[in-house]
């Protein structure tokens, strides 16, 4: 059973995602919270696997709540934030904080079912081609010294990473290699672990801030 903390400051937001999450079989929701200060509590007494976190809340916004969620001490939830368009850079930053994704609140219910699961099963990067947006639009342009880090990857390692930057999936970027798909999975995991990296999403982060792909500059 996949335990949900639902987080947002609108009622009947917060009532529709508890409905659906509820009509499934593998799915709880184990509590609600109206703003990021009784989302960090709930948390805390909760225990959730996952907490669905709106960005822009009264008393402590998404990104505050986030940050402290993720920085206790022992087990923590994944965290996948409730967002709209004309809060990108909010989001952006959540990721940097450890933010496992991120959903539209206008997606379909299904997406929502599937993005619980996704994060659950330690998958991350949703939606691909918004998170690239995101990232592209909202990182740093100037250039910064690549990690110390990356040493401690081999060349494939290297390869593939940049591939995963690229959002790329493990079947595509085996495609793209000419290897198993198997491997890439063991690839990415290693590359996980060696650079300490939450999940797919920051290596992602990862990637962009260490100069692996080239974020577009905007306007």
């Amino acid at each position: 059973m996949i335990r949900v903390l639902v987080v947002d400051d609108q009622p009947m937001i917060r009532a529709g995602i508890h409905a659906i999450l509820d009509s499934q079989t593998d799915m709880s929701v184990v509590g609600e919270a109206e703003n990021g200060r009784v989302a960090v509590d709930r948390a805390r007494s909760l225990r959730p696997d996952v907490v669905l976190m709106d960005v822009r809340m009264p008393e402590l916004d998404g990104l505050a709540a986030t940050r402290q969620i993720l920085g206790a001490t022992g087990p923590t939830p994944r965290v996948l934030m409730l967002t709209t368009f004309d809060i990108d850079d909010y989001v952006y930053e959540a990721l940097r904080a450890g933010a496992s994704g991120f959903l539209l609140k206008d997606s379909e219910p299904e997406e929502l079912m599937r993005a619980v699961r996704v994060v659950t099963n330690s998958e991350a990067l949703l939606s691909p081609r918004i998170t690239r947006r995101l990232i592209e639009n909202f990182i740093g342009t100037q250039p910064t010294p690549p990690s110390t880090a990356l040493n401690a990857l081999t060349d494939r390692e290297r390869e593939v990473l940049t591939h995963v930057a690229m959002g790329m999936s493990n079947a595509e970027i085996a495609r793209e290699l000419f290897i198993a798909e198997q491997t890439i999975k063991t690839h990415v995991s290693r590359i996980l672990h060696k650079l300490s990296l939450r999940d797919r999403v920051h290596a992602v982060v990862f990637g962009y801030e260490n100069g692996l792909v080239s974020p577009r500059r905007r306007g």
